[in-house]
C-alpha cells in the first residue's frame, strides 16, 4: 500500500489518511505480506522506539512522527530504512530535501509486519537517482520464504458414499475393520501403532470398497476445429 501527505495536510486530513490505510488493510487476507510505504511527513527521530524505530536516525521526532510510531506500534509493525537495523551510509538515510534549503530531512518511509523483518535484506534510500522531484526513491530488498500448503485430496478414487447407502458393505467394512484391530493390541509404541492403524484401514477401503469411474477429459481440439485450421 502507497499513501502520500502533504506539508499542508491538516490534522483532519492526516487522520483520515491512518483510515484509508486501515481500510485497505481491510481487502487484505491474515496470511498476506503487508508493506505499507510512501511519504508519512513525519519525522520519527533519532531515539529507539522498542521495535518499531531503531536509533541513529535524522533529527527529532515531531508531532506526525509520534503519530506514526504509535499507530504502527500497536500495528505490529517495524520501519525498516532505519540505519541500526541495516547499516548505511548517512547520504542513504534521508529521503527529502525542502527546495531551496540544505537541510535533509527523513519523512519517507517502508514499513512491515515484525514477523517479517527478518526477511529484510536491505533498506535505503537512493540519492543518485533522478526522478525530477525533492524526495528521493527508498529501496527496499527482502525474502519471504513461504510455506507450501497442499490441498487435501478432497476427490477420492473410492465409492465412499456407498457406505451410507450400502448396509452389506458397510457390515463387510465393520468386520474387516475389527479383525486388522484386533492383531494390534500388541503394539505398544504409539507412533508404530497408528502407522498400522493407517495401513490397515487404508488396505481394507482398497480391498472392498469399488473405486470411482475415471472421467474421461474432453479433448480441448476437435476434428471440426481441425477442418476449420
Amino acid at each position: 500500500m502507497h499513501q502520500h501527505l502533504s506539508f499542508d495536510s491538516k490534522d483532519v486530513e492526516v487522520e483520515k489518511f491512518y483510515e484509508e490505510i486501515e481500510k485497505a488493510k481491510g481487502y487484505l487476507k491474515s496470511q498476506d505480506t503487508i508493506i505499507v510505504m510512501g511519504n508519512f511527513n513525519a519525522k520519527v527521530g533519532d531515539e529507539r522506539v522498542k521495535d518499531v524505530v531503531g536509533p541513529s536516525g535524522i533529527g527529532t521526532v515531531n508531532e506526525r512522527g509520534s503519530r506514526l510510531i504509535e499507530c504502527y506500534q500497536v500495528k505490529d509493525f517495524t520501519i525498516t530504512n532505519k540505519p541500526t537495523w541495516y547499516q548505511n551510509q548517512p547520504r542513504r538515510q534521508w529521503t527529502w530535501k525542502r527546495p531551496g534549503d540544505r537541510r535533509r530531512n527523513k519523512i519517507d518511509y517502508i514499513l512491515i509486519q515484525k514477523r517479517f523483518r527478518n526477511a529484510v535484506k536491505t533498506s535505503k534510500s537512493l540519492p543518485v537517482a533522478d526522478c525530477d522531484s525533492d524526495h528521493i526513491p527508498v529501496m527496499c530488498k527482502f525474502q519471504i520464504i513461504l510455506k507450501k500448503l497442499r490441498k487435501a485430496n478432497a476427490n477420492s478414487k473410492f465409492q465412499m458414499d456407498l457406505l451410507k447407502s450400502d448396509e452389506k458393505l458397510k457390515d463387510k467394512i465393520a468386520v474387516a475393520v475389527h479383525n486388522k484391530y484386533e492383531t494390534l493390541k500388541n503394539i505398544s509404541e504409539v507412533e508404530e501403532l497408528w502407522s498400522e492403524m493407517k495401513n490397515s484401514l487404508n488396505e481394507v477401503i482398497e480391498k472392498n470398497v469399488p473405486k470411482k469411474d475415471k472421467k474421461e477429459h474432453k479433448k480441448w481440439i476437435n476434428k471440426e476445429i481441425l477442418d476449420l485450421m
